[in-house]
C-alpha cells in the first residue's frame, strides 16, 4: 500500500522553500504547515510581496546594490560624490555600515570573494566595474571592507594589488570585526571602530 503523504500543493511549497539557504527539508515541512494552517500566516500577502520584490527590486547600474529604478538612493546622493569608494562583498554588508551615520562616501558590491574551490575567480566578481568607476570618479580612496577569513582575506589582497596603479589611495577597515565574521553580525559601534582604524595597504 502506497503511504500517504501531503497533497502536491503542499510538497510543492515546501520543495520552494527548500531552496531558501539554511532551510533543510523538515524546516521547509514546519514553515509550509504555519503557512498553510496558522490564523496569523496570511500567505496570500507574502505571496504578494514576493512578487512585489521580484518585479521591482534590482541591482544599481552602479554600485550593485538593491534599488527600484537604475540607480539606488546613496549614488544619486551627490554629497557623496568623489568621496571614498568603500568595497564590500555583498548588497547586504551597506546598511550595517550606514547604521553606523560613520561614512558618507558610496559602495561598491563585488557580488562574492574569490573562492576557487567553488569556481569564483576575479571575473566572476564586480572587480572590472570597480576599475571603471575610479576612472570616472575618481574617488579620494578605496576602503576595502571585506570579511576577515581566509578567502575574504585573499580577496582583499587581490585588489589591493590591481588597484595600486590607480594612484589612489587604499585602505582596509581595522581588524575590529571578529576573524571568521561577516559585517552583517557586528554591531555599529565594531564597525565606526574599525572604520576609523582602517589601515593603508602597500
Amino acid at each position: 500500500m502506497r503511504p500517504v503523504d501531503y497533497p502536491e500543493p503542499f510538497r510543492e511549497l515546501a520543495r520552494e522553500l527548500r531552496r531558501l539557504p539554511g532551510i533543510g527539508p523538515r524546516s521547509a515541512e514546519r514553515i509550509a504547515l504555519w503557512l498553510a494552517s496558522a490564523k496569523d500566516a496570511r500567505p496570500l500577502d507574502l505571496a504578494a510581496a514576493l512578487r512585489t520584490a521580484a518585479e521591482s527590486l534590482r541591482s544599481c547600474g552602479i554600485c550593485g546594490c538593491f534599488c527600484v529604478g537604475d540607480s539606488c538612493e546613496i549614488c544619486r546622493d551627490e554629497s557623496r560624490a568623489g568621496a571614498e569608494i568603500c568595497v564590500v562583498e555583498n548588497a547586504t554588508d551597506i546598511l550595517p555600515i550606514e547604521r553606523t551615520g560613520f561614512f558618507r562616501g558610496r559602495y561598491h558590491v563585488l557580488g562574492g570573494r574569490l573562492a576557487p574551490l567553488d569556481h569564483v575567480g576575479p571575473e566572476q566578481l564586480r572587480i572590472g566595474e570597480l576599475h571603471r568607476r575610479l576612472e570616472t570618479e575618481r574617488p579620494t580612496e578605496i576602503i576595502l571592507a571585506l570579511s576577515a577569513d581566509v578567502e575574504g582575506e585573499a580577496t582583499t589582497h587581490f585588489l589591493a594589488e590591481s588597484l595600486a596603479s590607480s594612484g589612489i589611495k587604499v585602505t582596509r577597515i581595522a581588524h575590529g570585526l571578529p576573524a571568521g565574521g561577516g559585517l552583517e553580525h557586528a554591531d555599529p559601534l565594531t564597525l565606526q571602530r574599525a572604520l576609523s582604524g582602517r589601515n593603508p595597504l602597500g
